[in-house]
């Protein structure tokens, strides 16, 4: 008979996201998560088999964090231009809060770690396709509506905005000025017109 978790997993994800998030992939020791979680070594290898197991779960639940905040940003959006807007000011919101300059976990990743395992580039390619594919999806919208200019397909467009996003997290995590941040998005933004 399997052994029944006699712990709030939803509440360990988020310690050991802590975890990660502040320390990298290869900073966090097993050590450190059983401390974070309170829950001892045996504990966490029976519930998630492994260091990347666990950080495999973290991922995805900090992933699904995100995908709400989109979802309920771009459900607001009347247009491709609010949805776009709303994309970046999401981003710069979470740079502007992120008060011990930690960064995106995601992109912290992948500088770190795409490159090193099979099932974290994996894990990493198929968040940058959704992410691509949903920027597609806005700009392919915004050209049919005639509010984006049509230089270029909606795919490069795509590629372009989602580099734009990824560079200015790593901007943020040394430059929190929000005129400066804001800036660069209005630049980005100009490709469109």
């Amino acid at each position: 008979m399997p052994k029944v978790e006699t712990f709030n997993r939803t509440n360990v994800l988020q310690k050991a996201t802590e975890v990660f998030h502040k320390k990298g992939y290869n900073g966090t020791s097993m050590q450190d998560l059983v401390d974070a979680t309170d829950l001892n070594r045996s504990s966490i290898y029976n519930s998630f088999g492994s260091k990347l197991g666990i950080f495999m779960e973290v991922l995805a639940f900090y992933q699904q964090g995100a995908n709400q905040n989109f979802g309920k940003g771009l459900a607001e959006a009347y247009n491709a231009t609010d949805a776009i807007e709303a994309i970046f000011k999401l981003t710069l919101n979470d740079i502007i809060g992120d008060d011990d300059r930690k960064g995106c976990l995601i992109v912290n990743c992948k500088s770190e770690m795409a490159n090193q395992d099979h099932t974290i580039k994996s894990f990493i390619e198929k968040n940058q396709d959704r992410m691509i594919a949903m920027l597609e999806d806005i700009v392919s919208k915004g050209q049919m509506e005639k509010i984006f200019n049509t230089d270029q397909n909606p795919n490069q467009y795509a590629l372009y905005l989602y580099t734009s996003i990824q560079g200015l997290r790593m901007t943020g995590i040394l430059n929190k000025n929000e005129e400066d941040l804001q800036n660069i998005i209005k630049t980005v933004l100009k490709v469109l017109y």
